[in-house]
């Protein structure tokens, strides 16, 4: 097999498995439904996970997105979910954001607590996934600008929406 063939089969593996191309019956669909109040977190807890979520922000703070990447030298959305998730809250994630996407329960809109994931749809079949934090921002590996925190208010994000999962 030519390289050239083998590096285009690769790429499409890798694009297939990372932030996620995701058949569109099976995403969850976005709820417009009328927003309950959050579940209280215990202060402790809630305090807790964001505390973990800072430092996280703050250790990978402007890593460059690469697709397929899951290091400090470039790392996907899901690779960044995964590694978050294992070394701050000692929990495992699948690897790929079709499979995060499977995880958990799913949350209203209005009931996202911080260390949910959230997910959007990026284009017809691309999907990115990030980790709710306090005051509607999430932290996530954006492909514009690395790691970083943006908010669900801003209208790129808001405008793609797609759903959210409790895993935590």
């Amino acid at each position: 097999m030519s390289s050239k063939l083998f590096s285009s089969l690769l790429l499409l593996f890798i694009t297939l498995n990372a932030c996620g191309v995701v058949p569109r019956d099976n995403a969850p669909q976005s709820d417009d439904q009328p927003a309950e109040r959050p579940m209280a977190a215990s202060g402790s807890s809630f305090d807790r996970v964001v505390n973990q979520l800072h430092s996280a922000h703050r250790e990978w703070e402007g890593t460059p997105y690469r697709l397929g990447g899951t290091g400090m030298n470039g790392i996907d959305c899901s690779a960044f979910t995964q590694v978050v998730y294992r070394d701050f809250f000692g929990e495992q994630l699948p690897r790929n954001t079709r499979e995060q996407l499977s995880e958990g329960s799913g949350v209203r809109r209005g009931s996202i607590r911080p260390g949910d994931l959230i997910f959007f749809r990026t284009s017809r079949n691309v999907l990115h996934v990030g980790i709710a934090m306090e005051d509607g921002n999430f932290l996530h590996a954006s492909v514009s600008n690395g790691v970083m925190i943006s908010n669900l208010g801003e209208s790129y994000w808001a405008g793609r929406y797609l759903g959210t999962r409790r895993v935590l």
